[in-house]
């Protein structure tokens, strides 16, 4: 008998996962607050009695040693990795678990070059499932770009052979349990769907419909976009051995704090949704709504190392926000709740939000700037005639780059926008968030280019 507790992080598009027997468990890829992960075995009334990496991580701080000494249990990261803390090496075809359940190392290099998937076992019976970490994923495979430039072709390669060592090796019935792909950056195409088997990804898997090599490389690199700049980050602090987050409120910053900290040169981060920030924030905070792409974008637009203060409606909200940022190794320095006004002491600022329609509406108004914060490739796909293109986590540096006249910000969404536009007001420009989905701006009647 065996169970999966599958632990998601929705903010960063991962699964972490609880393996069981009803006594003893397993736990494959923690996220750093592992607190989630003890209240799962709790609940489930078993003991934890090893935790495996499937890799190195790119896109988070691991919870796997901090997890490891709260439990007493095993920490297996792979034996090619150089760490410096203490662990138990595993390789291909090294075998862990109780002897009710068992969990088998496969060597699947490609998303990194240490990278490993294990196959579980219940009772010494067939496989029943493969936890593939950025191995495999739901009908796409782990990018192969986070290590270098340098790397990526033979990582590619190694990524197709891997996805098909474990299709050639298992049978259709074993289920998938993939770390990413539900909207992380580490996969390298949009994944799709939230279960599935090795006998549905033989038909549906860029690395399984195609016996050619060669083309895989090309078309998988040659979609591989622009990732989250703290990722850079996330590998050298895993390599370190990383303590569980303290996750204790932060200091209590009040007004004459919060504008000594923003002429600092601090982050002042507010998290209401970007409408109401629009409306009325305190001049020079920084508009990042929570919500799931929170630690990702703020992550990626602010520049690491920068001081960062908190402010939300509630002491529940910043404790949300201080969890979630505590997954990419950010912890707030200073946090504050209550009203704009209580917290902004007489200094205020807001802009106008707008819609497709009403750029449309007004196309061509003299002394206007519209402003694209999307990615590269977004841009290359499909632009508006005559825009500026800054991606977003640029913006803050660049903010010199823009024309004069008033901004008209624009995203995707409206998330990224709402943090372009956040930055642009805080450097004294005149700005109008374009809130609304890139879909309609073509069918609004907007000249849509692929012109660079």
């Amino acid at each position: 008998m065996h169970n999966v507790v599958t632990i998601e992080t929705t903010g960063l598009g991962d699964r972490s996962y609880l393996v069981h027997d009803g006594e003893h468990a397993v736990v494959i890829d923690p996220q750093r607050d592992i607190d989630r992960v003890l209240a799962a075995a709790r609940a489930a009334d078993v003991r934890i009695t090893h935790v495996l990496e499937t890799h190195i991580h790119n896109d988070y701080v691991t919870g796997g040693l901090a997890l490891s000494r709260a439990t007493g249990a095993d920490y297996v990261v792979a034996a090619a990795e150089d760490v410096s803390f203490g662990r138990v090496p595993a390789a291909d075809g090294d075998r862990f678990g109780s002897c009710g359940l068992t969990l088998t190392a496969v060597a699947t290099p490609g998303h990194t070059p240490g990278h490993l998937s294990y196959v579980l076992r219940a009772d010494e019976s067939a496989p029943v499932a493969v936890f593939t970490g950025g191995s495999l994923l739901y009908g796409a495979v782990g990018r192969t770009d986070l290590i270098g430039s340098d790397q990526t072709v033979a990582l590619t390669r190694a990524q197709y052979r891997s996805v098909r060592r474990l299709a050639g090796d298992l049978p259709d019935p074993v289920a998938v349990y993939p770390t990413h792909g539900f909207g992380s950056f580490c996969s390298a195409t949009p994944a799709s769907g939230t279960s599935s088997t090795i006998g549905a990804e033989r038909v549906a898997n860029i690395a399984l419909t195609s016996d050619d090599e060669d083309n895989f490389v090309k078309d998988l690199m040659a979609g591989l976009n622009a990732y989250p700049r703290y990722y850079e980050h996330m590998d050298p602090a895993n390599r370190r051995g990383p303590a569980a987050p303290d996750l204790t409120a932060p200091p209590a910053a009040g007004p004459a704090e919060l504008r000594r900290r923003m002429q600092a040169g601090d982050w002042v981060v507010d998290l209401r949704q970007r409408r109401d920030f629009a409306g009325r924030h305190l001049a020079g905070s920084v508009s990042v709504e929570l919500g799931d792409p929170f630690a990702t974008y703020l992550g990626w637009t602010m520049a690491w190392g920068t001081p960062l203060t908190l402010l939300g409606d509630s002491a529940e909200q910043v404790a949300r926000a201080q969890r979630e940022l505590a997954r990419i190794g950010i912890a707030p320095a200073a946090a504050a709740t209550g009203t704009t006004e209580e917290l902004a002491s007489g200094q205020l600022s807001g802009y106008q939000v707008c819609d497709f329609a009403d750029l449309a509406a007004s196309w061509g108004a003299p002394g206007r700037v519209v402003l694209d914060v999307r990615r590269p490739d977004e841009w290359r796909a499909g632009h508006l005639a005559g825009a500026v293109h800054i991606p977003f986590w640029e913006v803050e540096g660049r903010t010199g780059e823009v024309p004069a006249g008033e901004v008209w910000v624009h995203c995707a969404s409206g998330f990224r926008a709402s943090i372009a536009a956040s930055l642009l007001d805080r450097a004294g420009r005149r700005v109008v968030h374009v809130d609304d989905d890139w879909e309609r701006a073509e069918k609004l009647g907007l000249p849509v280019t692929t012109d660079s």
